[in-house]
């Protein structure tokens, strides 16, 4: 199978990894682009394969916190360019849109597009509006609502924002694990919600690097252990290091406040949008000239 350049500049976008290394991998990996991220990481060029197709598009996240921190709502609006998603006019658009999908509960956004904002207008009517006036294509994107016991709401500048819901603890407690899961961003609350898919693919690719450091076979059962350990530290919510307190783990903060975790959502601005502008097949091809 011919690897193009294209299939190398993905894969390096996706690891990091050198170019050729990503070259190699992909020989031997016959063309196939996961399997070709695995073979870096167990070479240990990589630690973790990166989603390529979390690239940053502009815009705004969002959220309020109403009626004493029992209702909350998350959104994200995108528009082309960071200008405009600095300018009055969207900023304004999107806090108002918060509050509407806190105050309305939309069920999904073509129910939130015909509902009335205080202006009069729909937001559907209001988005036209609003997009003719600057000239650039504005895209609600998502929204997440919560209403229950405690919410608490984090917003880290524009780019990120964390809404979550907990039975029991207070305000300030919903507050900081939201700040913290925003700078940490686990993969999932508890060990419960890890799949076994996911535990024999690091298990898988812990053995791999082991062997490749020269460990014998009598010990890495035991070394695999530990490492298993702390990925689920690293990964699950309650086994994380509470940032704002290295002596306690999230679970020993929720014991601690006599609360529990119901859910909760992470926004980070443009993740999962493609978004065109940049020429590194032409590098990639370049280079390997």
């Amino acid at each position: 199978m011919t690897i193009t350049a294209n299939d190398i500049a993905k894969l390096r976008a996706s690891t990091g990894a050198g170019m050729m290394d990503c070259k190699k991998a992909l020989d031997e990996a016959e063309g196939n682009m996961d399997l070709a991220a695995e073979i870096l990481r167990k070479k240990g060029i990589v630690k973790a394969a990166k989603r390529a197709d979390k690239i940053a598009a502009e815009g705004l996240v969002y959220g309020q916190a109403l009626e004493g921190n029992k209702v909350g709502a998350l959104v994200e609006v995108n528009s082309e360019t960071d200008f405009v998603a600095k300018s009055e006019d969207f900023v304004n658009f999107v806090k108002v849109l918060a509050e509407t999908v806190a105050k309305n509960n939309p069920s999904d956004l073509d129910n939130l597009q015909t509902l009335n904002l205080a202006s009069g207008e729909t937001v559907a009517e209001a988005l036209n509006t609003l997009t003719v006036k600057i000239g650039e294509k504005i895209n609600i994107r998502r929204f997440e609502r919560y209403e229950g016991v405690v919410v608490g709401l984090y917003l880290h500048g524009a780019k990120i924002g964390v809404l979550i819901e907990l039975e029991g603890g207070g305000v300030n407690t919903a507050n900081d694990l939201a700040m913290h899961i925003a700078a940490s961003n686990p993969k999932c609350l508890d060990r419960t919600m890890v799949s076994q898919v996911d535990l024999d693919k690091e298990k898988e690719i812990a053995s791999a690097q082991l062997r490749e450091q020269g460990k014998p076979e009598n010990i890495i059962e035991n070394i695999l252990k530990g490492k298993m350990e702390k990925y689920y530290e690293e990964n699950c919510l309650v086994d994380q290091i509470f940032i704002k307190d290295e002596t306690l783990k999230v679970k020993d903060l929720l014991v601690k406040n006599g609360a529990s975790i119901k859910r909760y959502v992470r926004f980070e601005l443009g993740e999962g949008i493609e978004k065109g502008g940049c020429d590194f097949v032409a590098e990639v091809q370049a280079q390997l000239k």
